[in-house]
C-alpha cells in the first residue's frame, strides 16, 4: 500500500473509533514505515469538543482554546488493518 492509502485507512478508523467523542480537526502529524515490522506508523491530530482550555483570549472573544491530542495509528501494510493506537506525548496532552 502507499502512503496515502495508509493515511486514509488511519484517520477513518480513528474517525469510527471515536465517534462518540466527536474528534474534530483531524490532522496528518508524522509518519513513518517500519520496514522490520511492515507497519504504517501513522500520527494524527485532532481535538474534542469537551476538552477546551479557557484563556484571556478565549474569554475575550468568546471562542474557547480547542487543546490538541496527538494519536499513532498502526497500520499493517500487508492486509490494511488497524494493529492499534498509541498515545503520543506532546505538551497539549
Amino acid at each position: 500500500m502507499d502512503v496515502q492509502q495508509a493515511v486514509r485507512l488511519a484517520k477513518d478508523w480513528v474517525l469510527d473509533v471515536m465517534k462518540d467523542e466527536d474528534p474534530i480537526n483531524l490532522g496528518l502529524e508524522e509518519v513513518e514505515f517500519d520496514e522490520l515490522s511492515q507497519v504504517w506508523k501513522i500520527t494524527l491530530g485532532f481535538s474534542r469538543p469537551w476538552n477546551s482550555a479557557k484563556s484571556a483570549l478565549s474569554t475575550l472573544t468568546g471562542d474557547a482554546a480547542l487543546r490538541r491530542a496527538y494519536r499513532t495509528v498502526l497500520v499493517d501494510d500487508k492486509n490494511g488493518r488497524v494493529k492499534g493506537m498509541v498515545r503520543k506525548v506532546s505538551v497539549d496532552d
